[in-house]
């Protein structure tokens, strides 16, 4: 995965609390096979509403999602970041998640950016009054700022999240950073013991 450092851009107000990863990607959707494609069943159940904030022309090209508290619920289905991602967005901005969604996204390079609840408000009203308002996240300092509307404040991220995120590294990115370790002991190794079959 790309290493994410700094995210800046415009954001779409997602105004809802409890939002739970069926709402996000609906199960008819989980029959692809592939890993791309799923942007097109971002919220499609609310999306039929034509007064839905995506449908709204002057949220498009928004690349980070400001939601409601408790964001991404539900069960654990990895689709749900792989729709945010899909569609565009970088990062995700809430007064909370759900333990297994904040995971996957780390895992995927989606930023989860948990901020307070006092700000998490002001942002979501601030982006609704502004569409136009820019928005900068930056993980190394683990800071969120929106100067245009005085907005700004902090958010945490374990330190080992934190260097995932700004080195790029997925789980074969962290096995990665030992290949050398590894081809020292496949050198070495008892010549009975099993070997991965080439192909």
């Amino acid at each position: 995965m790309k290493a994410v450092r700094v995210v800046t851009g415009r954001a779409v107000p997602l105004d809802r609390s409890d939002v739970d990863t069926d709402q996000i990607i609906p199960s008819d959707w989980l029959k692809r096979v592939e890993r791309t494609g799923f942007g097109a069943g971002l919220f499609s159940e609310w999306r039929d509403d034509r007064s839905f904030v995506l449908n709204e022309e002057r949220y498009a090209g928004a690349n980070i999602l400001v939601a409601g508290p408790n964001f991404g619920t539900g069960s654990s289905r990895e689709h749900a970041v792989w729709a945010l991602m899909d569609y565009g967005f970088e990062a995700v901005v809430s007064p909370r998640f759900a333990d297994i969604f904040r995971n996957n996204s780390i895992k995927q390079g989606l930023l989860p950016v948990e901020v307070d609840a006092e700000l998490g408000r002001s942002l979501l009203d601030a982006v609704a009054e502004d569409p136009s308002l820019e928005l900068t996240i930056d993980v190394g300092r683990g800071t969120i700022e929106a100067p245009a509307a005085a907005l700004a404040g902090p958010f945490d991220l374990p330190e080992f999240d934190r260097d995932r995120l700004l080195n790029g590294w997925d789980d074969i990115g962290l096995t990665l950073r030992y290949e050398d370790a590894i081809a020292g002991y496949e050198q070495t190794r008892a010549p009975w013991l099993p070997v991965a079959a080439r192909t």
